[in-house]
């Protein structure tokens, strides 16, 4: 969307850190050349006083300068429209279009519309249709009593399919899933750890929710409708390993987890598990690994609904100035996180 107008220190600090997300906000236009680029633009940043901003490269030509050559600013309003174009094009479909047809609809060789469309929604062609399909095979569970006639009609090719996406995205059955989660049995406890009680719940999949301060109530909050039962001792080796991930976090074994969100949720989860022990990386970093470099605030929601604390690390993501930010256990045991793994003293 573009600005109604130019706030010029903050067009000039974008155009300084060459920051995609201002790509289509605004375009700055260099006197002493008389060529206008998008903010992203990997030239050579002339003197502040010789460059003026427009909203639009159409001011800019109307003001009597040209497209730059490297950057092509003018593309950025086309990138726009081709991906308008390509989530209508797979919305309306019945099935998953290829790359190749889609790049073509919208004019684009597919491997550069790949990184176009990514670097828009944070997700490929792919995983939109992939997001979009579960989301019409939850509608289709919920307003439908035939579980196979509600995967036919979300755009699966049979039964097979949708059993396998449902586990790798949910964790859970298609009738579970219909169904706020009966018919699924998730075993729970609360641990007492350094950081304090610490809720434990897992899924014959893995953990699906390790939070601070939390017991069965949020639990049932959170699965309504599933089987709950208490840890009979079962959880032993699990429970062991939470606890050496927080103590120990060098020796901590690999533990599986069942977790779901948005497509972009997932996203950034996935980021936050590419972390290594004992470094940090910032909201923007993250953002724009998930290609939405603008998305910073997004990321920070997204951290903060992580249900599984610890094993996905929300807690090595910090501001972009070095101070700690958010974290939804307090900021006293992100600091004892961070300590255990052997971060940089300055941030503790």
């Amino acid at each position: 969307m573009l600005m109604k107008t130019i706030d010029a220190d903050a067009a000039w600090a974008a155009f300084e850190r060459r920051d995609r997300s201002w790509d289509g906000r605004v375009i700055g236009a260099v006197r002493t050349t008389g060529i206008y680029c998008k903010p992203s633009c990997p030239a050579r940043r002339p003197k502040r006083e010789h460059v003026e901003f427009f909203l639009d490269a159409a001011g800019a030509r109307a003001a009597g300068y040209r497209s730059c050559m490297r950057c092509k600013p003018d593309e950025v309003g086309r990138e726009a429209l081709a991906v308008t174009k390509a989530v209508k094009l797979i919305e309306q479909a019945e099935e998953a279009i290829s790359l190749s047809d889609l790049a073509e609809a919208v004019g684009y060789a597919p491997h550069h519309f790949q990184r176009v469309f990514t670097r828009a929604l944070g997700v490929s062609p792919a995983g939109y249709w992939r997001g979009l399909r579960a989301k019409r095979a939850a509608e289709a569970l919920e307003e439908s009593d035939q579980v196979t006639e509600a995967i036919y009609e979300a755009g699966y090719s049979g039964p097979s399919r949708f059993y396998a996406d449902a586990k790798e995205r949910l964790g859970m059955t298609p009738s579970a899933w219909r169904d706020g989660g009966r018919g699924e049995t998730i075993h729970w406890t609360v641990v007492d750890s350094a950081l304090g009680p610490l809720l434990v719940a897992k899924t014959p999949k893995g953990i699906c929710r390790l939070t601070f301060e939390e017991d069965e109530s949020a639990l049932r909050r959170n699965f309504p409708n599933a089987n709950l039962v208490a840890d009979d001792g079962s959880m032993a080796d699990l429970i062991e390993g939470v606890l050496t991930a927080i103590d120990h976090p060098q020796s901590a074994p690999e533990l599986p987890i069942d977790v779901r969100g948005t497509a972009f949720q997932e996203a950034v989860w996935r980021e936050l598990r590419k972390i290594p022990l004992g470094q940090t990386r910032s909201y923007a970093d993250i953002a724009r690994a998930v290609g939405q470099p603008g998305a910073m605030r997004a990321v920070g929601t997204a951290n903060g609904s992580n249900p599984v604390a610890v094993l996905v690390p929300c807690h090595r993501v910090i501001r972009s100035d070095g101070s700690l930010g958010g974290y939804a256990g307090g900021l006293d045991r992100k600091r004892k996180l961070l300590k255990a793994e052997g971060a940089d003293p300055l941030l503790i």
